[in-house]
Order: C-alpha cells, then sequence, then structure tokens
C-alpha cells in the first residue's frame, strides 16, 4: 500500500495537485514512522542467552582446584559445584553428596531437582529419556541449590542444552523446494529453486509473501486496486479521445485514486497504536504491532505450567491423620501466606476407592452449591456468585465434613505439626510492608506454612522451649531428612522425620499416637499406600512425616550415625503438597473454551500430576469415560511418546495431546509443527529460556514479564506485565475487538470507493455539446469526500467497543482474513445502492427540470449555462457526503440492525438507537460534523463555484434527504435477509446454546430441566476434532 501511494502522490505532484499530493505525503510519512517506532526492537536475544553464564568455574588442573572463567572451561575439565554455584556447563557427576539443583531455566518447574549417581540408566535411551529426568547429569546455567558436587565437563558453549536453544533461535528455516542442489533433487532442481528464490525475494519487496495473514492480504489488494486505478484512468483518457487537458487529467488521476482508500493505512495504524494503549491498560505490552490483529485468529494455546497455569509456588493441600482425619486446604491465594484460605476437617476414608468417591461427591456438592438456583438476578451475576461461594464456605456441610475457620488441633494433628515445623528449614515470616515472606525450599515452605496456619511455625515451637540438637539433612539417596529435638521441660530427646513415603513407611514400627496408635503391619501399610496414590491421583507431592521419641535414661549422642537414628519410627500422617493453579486460570481456560480455543498443557511435570491439574483448570475432562479409548489415549503423552513419533504418526492421531508431560524445548516447537500441519493459528505462553525456540516458532508469543526471562521476552511478541493467564484473554478480546473493528472500516472505504467508481464511470456518458464528458463530481469534490468525509468516521470505526458476543465466536479464518465473503458481497450490495442512488439523483437534477442541458465547457468554469450541472454536482455532493456518514452507522454491526446495535442492552430500551450511535462519541461527532460541514461547502461564495465547481442549492435538498432514507431502508433489508435465511452465518454465530463458566467444574443451562456438565463441551469438542480428522483421512 505505501509503494501505490508513493506513485499516487508522485502523479499528483505531476499534474501539479500539490493538495492531494501533500494529503498523501504526510499519511506515508506517518505511516512510515509510526511503523518503524513500533517494529524498533532494544533487546537482543543473544546478548541475553550469553548473560547467562557463570563468571567463573572451579576446575582441577594439574591436581590443583582453580578458578578461571566460565567460557575457559573445556570438555574433559573436572569441574567442582556448592551450593549457590552457578554451573558453567553440561555435567556428567561422578560424586554428589546431597546435591540439588535449580532447573527452572531448562525445564520450567519450580521445584529444585534432587541428584542421583545409582539410578539405573541400563534400560533406558539416552536419547529419549528427557533433561528433567537425567539425573546423573547437572546443566549449563542452572544453579546449585544444595548439597556440592564433582562432575566431567562433556558439553561446552552452543553444544550444551543451553546452547541448543539458543542455536535452534538462530538463522531461518529456507522453505521448501528452494534447494540448489541437483544431486539431491535432480536435474531440474537448480531452475526451479532459484525461481522459487527470485519469487521470495520479490514478494517479500512487495509485502506478498511476508508479514501476518492481514498484511499480506492488504498487500494484494493495493496491487489489484493499482491494476484498477490504471484501468479507470485510461477510461477516462479515452471517453475523452486522449484529449488530456490538466482538468482532464486531474480527473483520470482522482477517479483512479477513488478506487483506492489512501486512508486505510493511516487509519489501520493509528487503530492499532489506539489498541496497544488500551492493551497496555490491561497489562499486556505488545512488542510487535502486527501481532494485535493476529491474536483474533488464535485457535490454540500452548501453555507452560509452572508459574503461567499455577503459581509456581507450593502449598499443602492435604494433610491426612491416621486413624483421625484429613484436613484440606481450600482456596489458598498466596502460598507463603497462612491466613490465606480455609482449612477443612473431613473424617478419614476407609481405602482408596473410598476417598475418590467422596472426592466426587464433594464435586457434585460443590457444583450444585454453585448453580444458578442460588443467585439473585436483582445484582451482577459475578457479584451473586461470590457472595454465594463465601456463603457456602461459612455454612456447615451436613455428612462427613464440616468446616471451621481454624480446626481445632487434636494430639495426633499437634504431633503432626511439631514434626512438620521444626523438621524444617524454612522461614516463614510477616513484613508489615510486604506482607508475608518466605525463605528456603518451595517444598519446606509448603509445610512450614501449613503448621502456621495453626499457630504451630517453628519460631513459635522453638519460644516454647524446643531446642535443637542434631540435624541429618536431606540426603537425595535415601530421600528423607530428620532432626533431633530436646523440650527444655522434658528429659527426654525427639527425632522428626519427613521424606517420601516408600522410604519413611519401611522405618516406622506404629502408626499413630496416643490411644490411635497401632503397631505396623502389611495391612495398614498398604492402606498407606493407597492413601498416597490417591492423593497422588490429584496431583499432589506427598510426603510422609513421622517422629521417634528417645527415653529420658537414654542418652542421645550427637555423633550417633542416621542409621541409629532413622528406625523404629512412628508413622504421623502424609502431607499432599501441589502448585495450585492461579485463581484466574480456570476462568481465563473458560473463555478460552467458550471462543472455540484449545488449550494444551505442555509441562516439565509428571504426568499424573499435569493430568490432574489440567483437569482442575478445565483443560482435561474429569471423566475421560465419556470420550473413546483411542481418543482418551491421544489427550495425555509424556515427551518421551510424544517425540518418539514420526509426524505422519502424529498427524494421524485422533486429536493432538492436550497435556504433554516431561516436555523438552524440542517437543514444544514439534507440538507448534504439529497445529500448524493441522491448519491452526498457535499462540505459545511461557516464561523460561526452554520457552524461547516454541515462542518464536509460534504464530504468536507470549511472555511472561514477572518471571519470564530476557530470552523469552526477547523472542515473544507479546508480553503480560502481571503474568496473568487471565490477561491473554483479554488480549484475544482486544484482538477480535480489532479484527472485527478492521473489517468494519475496510468495509466502510471500500463500500464509498465502488459507490464513487459506479457514479464517476457511468457519469462518464453524461456529455455537453462538444462532446466532452460533463463530470458528476468535480476532482476536487472527491478529494474532499476521500480524505475529509470517509478518513474521520473509519477512525471512529476503528474505535469501536467490543461486541457482548466477541468472545463466544469461534475463532476467525486467517485464510480469508478481513476479506471474508460477506465483506466483499455487502461492499458490492451496497456500494451499488449508493452509487445507484447518486446517479440516479444527478439524473433528476439535470434530465428533470434542468431539461438536460448540460451547458458549455461546465467542467473548468462557471458559466449561467452551467447553473443546472453546478446545481447537479452539488446535491450529488451533499448526498454522497452523508450516505458515506450515515454508512458508518450502520456498519457499527454488520449484521444486526441499527436500531439495534447490542441484544444485551437492547431489551432495557424501548428504542436504544440514540444510546447505541453515542456510545461511540468519536465516531458520532465524526458523523454529526462532517454533515454540517456540507453547507458551508456548498454555500460560501467562491469556494463552492471556483474550487468545488458546484453551486448553492435548494429543493435539491429534499432528494439528499429521500436518498439517505432509501439508503438506510435498502441496507437494513439487506441485513435482515442475511439474518432471515443465515448468509454468511459462518464464523458469526455461537455454535453452542449452552452458557458455560467454569469448563470441568460447573455449568449454566439455559435450560434447567436437561442440565449438561460443561465437562461434556470440552467432550463434544474433542470428539467433533477427531471426527474431523476421519472426514480428512477418507478424503
Amino acid at each position: 500500500m505505501i509503494l501505490v501511494l508513493v506513485l499516487a502522490m508522485a502523479l499528483s505532484y505531476g499534474v501539479t495537485d500539490y493538495i492531494e499530493g501533500g494529503v498523501i505525503s504526510a499519511v506515508i510519512v506517518l505511516n512510515v514512522l509510526i511503523g518503524f517506532y513500533q517494529e524498533f526492537q532494544a533487546e537482543k536475544k543473544m546478548d541475553a542467552l550469553r548473560s547467562l553464564s557463570s563468571p567463573s568455574a572451579a576446575v582441577l588442573r594439574d591436581g590443583k582446584i582453580e578458578t578461571i572463567p566460565s567460557p575457559e572451561v573445556v570438555p574433559g575439565d573436572i569441574v567442582q559445584i556448592k551450593t549457590g554455584d552457578t554451573i558453567p556447563a553440561d555435567l556428567r557427576l561422578f560424586e554428589a553428596m546431597n546435591l540439588e539443583c535449580d532447573e527452572k531455566i531448562l525445564t520450567g518447574e519450580a521445584i529444585p531437582v534432587a541428584k542421583d549417581l545409582k539410578h539405573d540408566f541400563s534400560n533406558d535411551d539416552e536419547l529419549a529419556t528427557g533433561v528433567g529426568d537425567r539425573i546423573n547429569m547437572a546443566y549449563s546455567s542452572s544453579t546449585v541449590t544444595k548439597g556440592r558436587a564433582r562432575g566431567v565437563v562433556v558439553f561446552t558453549g552452543m553444544f550444551t542444552e543451553i546452547g541448543r536453544i539458543a542455536e535452534s533461535m538462530q538463522g531461518k528455516k529456507r522453505k521448501a523446494n528452494r534447494s540448489m542442489s541437483r544431486k539431491k533433487h535432480g536435474n531440474f532442481q537448480p531452475a526451479k529453486g532459484a525461481a522459487l528464490r527470485v519469487w521470495d525475494g520479490v514478494g517479500q519487496f512487495l509485502g506478498l509473501t511476508v508479514g501476518t495473514p492481514l498484511q499480506r492480504k492488504l498487500s494484494k489488494l493495493a496491487y489489484i486496486l493499482f491494476g484498477c486505478a490504471i484501468l479507470l484512468a485510461v477510461i477516462v483518457f479515452g471517453v475523452n479521445r486522449f484529449d488530456v487537458t490538466n482538468e482532464v487529467a486531474i480527473y483520470a488521476i482522482s477517479t483512479g485514486i477513488a478506487i483506492i482508500p489512501e486512508s486505510l493505512i493511516a487509519v489501520l495504524t493509528i487503530t492499532m497504536v489506539v489498541g496497544m494503549t488500551q492493551m497496555r491498560k490491561r497489562r499486556v505490552v505488545i512488542r510487535q504491532l502486527s501481532a494485535l490483529e493476529a491474536l483474533g485468529g488464535i485457535t490454540n494455546i500452548c501453555s507452560d505450567k509452572t508459574g503461567t497455569l499455577t503459581q509456581g509456588r507450593m502449598i499443602t493441600r492435604k494433610a491426612w491423620i491416621p486413624g483421625g482425619a484429613t484436613y484440606t486446604v481450600n482456596d489458598a491465594e498466596e502460598a507463603a501466606d497462612p491466613t490465606s484460605g480455609t482449612v477443612t476437617m473431613g473424617l478419614d476414608s476407609a481405602d482408596y476407592e473410598d476417598s475418590i468417591e467422596d472426592e466426587e461427591k464433594k464435586g457434585e456438592k460443590l457444583d450444585r452449591a454453585r448453580s444458578t438456583v442460588g443467585l439473585t438476578f436483582d445484582i451482577p451475576a459475578e457479584k451473586a456468585l461470590q457472595d454465594q461461594r463465601k456463603k457456602t464456605k461459612a455454612e456447615k456441610v451436613k455428612g462427613s465434613e464440616t468446616e471451621y475457620s481454624i480446626p481445632d488441633v487434636s494430639s495426633e494433628l499437634e504431633a503432626f505439626l511439631h514434626s512438620t515445623a521444626l523438621c524444617n528449614l524454612a522461614r516463614v515470616r510477616r513484613d508489615e510492608k510486604n506482607g508475608w515472606q518466605s525463605i528456603g525450599d518451595p517444598t519446606e515452605i509448603a509445610l512450614q506454612v501449613f503448621a502456621h496456619r495453626f499457630e504451630y511455625g517453628k519460631p513459635v515451637l522453638e519460644s516454647r522451649g524446643w531446642n535443637q540438637l542434631a540435624e541429618y539433612p536431606f540426603d537425595s539417596s535415601i530421600k528423607r531428612m530428620s532432626v533431633v529435638y530436646q523440650m527444655e521441660t522434658q528429659r527426654s530427646t525427639m527425632i522428626f522425620t519427613k521424606g517420601a513415603v516408600e522410604r519413611v513407611v519401611e522405618l516406622c514400627t506404629r502408626v499413630g499416637t496416643g490411644e490411635k496408635q497401632q503397631e505396623m503391619n502389611e495391612k495398614i501399610k498398604s492402606g498407606v499406600l493407597d492413601k498416597m496414590n490417591a492423593f497422588a491421583s490429584q496431583g499432589l507431592r506427598v510426603m510422609a512425616i513421622a517422629q521417634r521419641e528417645i527415653a529420658s535414661e537414654q542418652q542421645f549422642d550427637t555423633q550417633s550415625p542416621r542409621e541409629v537414628i532413622e528406625k523404629d519410627l512412628t508413622l504421623l500422617g502424609l502431607a499432599g503438597l501441589y502448585d495450585p493453579p492461579r485463581l484466574e486460570t480456570k476462568d481465563a481456560v473458560q473463555s478460552c473454551t467458550e471462543a472455540g480455543i484449545k488449550v494444551h498443557m505442555l509441562t516439565g511435570d509428571h504426568p499424573s500430576t499435569a493430568s490432574a491439574i489440567a483437569k482442575e483448570v478445565g483443560i482435561l475432562p474429569r471423566n475421560m469415560k465419556t470420550l473413546s479409548t483411542n481418543v482418551a489415549s491421544s489427550l495425555v503423552k509424556t515427551a518421551t511418546e510424544f517425540d518418539g513419533m514420526t509426524d505422519e504418526e502424529i498427524d494421524a492421531l485422533p486429536t493432538l495431546p492436550l497435556v504433554i508431560a516431561r516436555c523438552a524445548p524440542n517437543t514444544k516447537t514439534r507440538m507448534i509443527a504439529a497445529l500448524h500441519r493441522r491448519k491452526g493459528f498457535a499462540a505459545m505462553t511461557g516464561d523460561g529460556v526452554n520457552d524461547a525456540p516454541s515462542l518464536q516458532a509460534a504464530d504468536v508469543g507470549i511472555a511472561m514479564g514477572l518471571a519470564g526471562s530476557d530470552v523469552a521476552k526477547g523472542a515473544a511478541d507479546i508480553v503480560l506485565t502481571d503474568d496473568n493467564f487471565a490477561s491473554i484473554v483479554n488480549a484475544i478480546e482486544e484482538g477480535r475487538r480489532m479484527f472485527d473493528n478492521i473489517q468494519k472500516f475496510v468495509l466502510h472505504l471500500l463500500t464509498s470507493n465502488v459507490a464513487e467508481v459506479i457514479l464517476l464511470i457511468v457519469g462518464l456518458g453524461f456529455q455537453d455539446e462538444q462532446g466532452f464528458s460533463v463530470f458528476p463530481l468535480s476532482p476536487l469534490q472527491i478529494l474532499w469526500i476521500n480524505m475529509l468525509t470517509s478518513s474521520f468516521p473509519a477512525f471512529g470505526l476503528g474505535r469501536e467497543k467490543a461486541s457482548s458476543d466477541i468472545m463466544r465466536r469461534p475463532p476467525h479464518d486467517n485464510k480469508r482474513g478481513v476479506f471474508t465473503i460477506q465483506i466483499i458481497v455487502d461492499m458490492l450490495v451496497l456500494g451499488v445502492i449508493m452509487g445507484a442512488l447518486t446517479l440516479l439523483t444527478f439524473v433528476i437534477v439535470v434530465y428533470g427540470p434542468g431539461n438536460g442541458d448540460l451547458g458549455f465547457d461546465c467542467n473548468r468554469k462557471h458559466s449561467e449555462s452551467c447553473d443546472v450541472v453546478f446545481r447537479a454536482r452539488a446535491t450529488v455532493f451533499a448526498e454522497l457526503t452523508w450516505l458515506i456518514l450515515i454508512s458508518a452507522w450502520e456498519f457499527k454491526s454488520i449484521r444486526r440492525s441499527m436500531f439495534s446495535l447490542d441484544p444485551a442492552t437492547s431489551a432495557d430500551y424501548r428504542f436504544p438507537f440514540f444510546k447505541d450511535i453515542y456510545n461511540n462519541r468519536f465516531l458520532f461527532y465524526a458523523v454529526v460534523i462532517g454533515a454540517l460541514s456540507v453547507f458551508p461547502a456548498v454555500y460560501i461564495p467562491g469556494l463552492n463555484t471556483d474550487v468545488f465547481k458546484h453551486q448553492g442549492i435548494t429543493w435539491e435538498w429534499g432528494l439528499a434527504f429521500g436518498a439517505v432514507i432509501i439508503f438506510v431502508l435498502g441496507t437494513e433489508l439487506w441485513k435482515g435477509m442475511k439474518r432471515r435465511f443465515g448468509w454468511f452465518q459462518e464464523g458469526e454465530v455461537v455454535k453452542s446454546d449452552r452458557l458455560r463458566l467454569n469448563q470441568g467444574f460447573f455449568s449454566f443451562a439455559r435450560s434447567l430441566t436437561r442440565p449438561k456438565s460443561s465437562e461434556s463441551h470440552l467432550g463434544d469438542m474433542i470428539k467433533d476434532d477427531a471426527e474431523k480428522m476421519k472426514g480428512e483421512d477418507l478424503v
């Protein structure tokens, strides 16, 4: 479009039309400046990657430990690492002591990875084993959170895992068939490859093969219209026998420009800038201007779990006390805040199956509590829902569960809390300025916060006289930790232990405390493991809590080995920890589902944990039994399974996985490639370095601003300043709003162009006595209408608010883009109506009272013989201006009536027309002021006859008013026919007639007599996808 405007500018200056040339020049300069400002990038992705390197490394050379810069480390070096170090290269460990590494930068998981040198990999394929599962390796740029180790350097620089990520972001992959190799592809390949490369270069220069779908569509439109403009100019010259005077040349140029919407570039750019400003207010920063319009076409979102869908922090969700009760933490918003959420106490379930049944009953009970039956309708639904939730929490629930703000601390729970709080290195404190703060391992923080909920935190207990005598730190080989404490008022010594359930249970000889204590046997041990499985199936990381009392007559030796201390333990209970979803994630996923967008979770976590979180936030249906076996099996995959499949096998799946666990960076890019092969338009969210390649490969990359790395931000198109998954919904809504508005002002501009071309080309048939055409509109009238009348209403349409159902429509088709069949047909139909009305008006004025007198030389100057022509031009000028202005109000909705634009508000007003048009004040005043500007243009002496070549009119105003009424009736009739017969309805209406709120949890149904859980909607969506794949296979 810029090239077209440059040529038009040159032609305008060539015929000394400085007014039009100046306006086009201003539009070009504005567009270039804004585009350059938005596309400028201050960040350097590779600089950010290089900054991740550690500054130094401790290596063993010549029998001595030397500290050298990290870039000088070479393969074969022996590197020594300890707590707090940043690892300088990829190491294969051969000696380690309690080593844990924070590998979030690679895997995205917040929990440090415990290294185990004795792990047997003999039956595993090294290449198929994910990065997070290679627990005998330490990776470059990760940090040591605990312990020490030594290892041999195996990879450095670009050959490390972090280097592979950097390499994947360098350069661009050449398109297919661009090779010049004769050996690989045959004798004709060099010629074919060269031709395609030349086409790529030309297409890139012309903007036909680069940019977003909208940019490519507009480029194609620009060149098509440019060809039409040249054709129209030739027609004008031909009608005037190629007697090209200045007036004929200007009119030919104006006729050609009439079909080109000169203000389209400016309107489009300013609309996007305004949209970008709105996005900033909604905590979304746009790094690429083109990403705004691409958002509206997103069909799939591939999201990381930790820190994106979840909070990235651990919370103790459940605590099971043998023979007592199960304590559950609900609605905890902040992981470090012990006052956040509520604690419920439920009676202990007998076995694993009973616990699952209890969970299902509780879910059904919660669904009923949240149904519409409990809502009142004199207040907003969202406010009522919040009140209902608060009321539900405060009430006592019938059955085995009773809720209290803080349940009473029984003797069994007290013993559990003592061990939880004291066998713990984390610190939790309240800062008056910053609120609750925590320091330590996420797992220990979660347990410490749970103890603080009952006012049994470590500082409280130590203030009561508990003194630590010894500590046996967590050892990754045995997966447990123990501490020895003694109470000042007692002579007995207590040993508190926590760790992996299997490792702690095997050391226990008793279960429970006090009267409920029992001897450990195989049946009880089996029940404990069943309880662990029940917790794990809910996505919880399970830890066992135990203790042992050393009698006062026995002297404790601080030098005792842990084998002597960690034996004959008493199991106090199990703690279930999980990384909680953000509170807004459920609603955000639900909104995506409502909008026809699938959310995929790509995480480095364990499959069972990932599946549980996916079910909780609504990505997976809770009841997988409603799906066929092959579909259900394809929904959850591990990275090893997914990466082990060929592209053909992935494409043959009935539906792509909604959850991929143990995900590696390459897995994410393969997933996006698979979506592209299924014609998906994919967005990728992430925050770590491991997300950068997939952010770059996605159609829209979305990075986290708070927890995101510089590399991720540099690779992304959009950055969320609050790391809130719900902000993605805001971004998509804004993208859809902009897409709708672009369609509206494109339709507005092109409809007026079609009308002007019809009027001007057909009007060439009106010839005077000398045989020259008498123009229905003078050149400056055309320029006035194009530059002033159309532009400001188009700006106003670009500022339209989102319609009430914008997030209940499927994504738009990116292949068709803005120029759908409906837009093209509307442009032609309404353009013909507008052009026919103005042409008819000119005929009535000239051949009615004017008796067909076309005067003499009326294209150059005014004379008495030109009165009729000048009056006809003034009438057509006023009428066309008003038709273009009123069409802006009509195009506020392409399908709905101008008199009932928003069904959501129409019921509250008897005649909502004035409210709806005044809602967009910029558009309202643009139309009103534009309509009033006609009068001075018609009546100011000199300006009318010498500049615009028309004169004042009287009775002709009635024709202009009548044409406006006819145009409105015609437009309303056309819209009514589209609604009545369902024309162009695809993609415009909601496919489902049910209002789903939290998919996977509960739903509102339009009919209370035939409710259907929202979970079924996800199932329907998955089944539709599977059926679509079957259909494509048959074809």
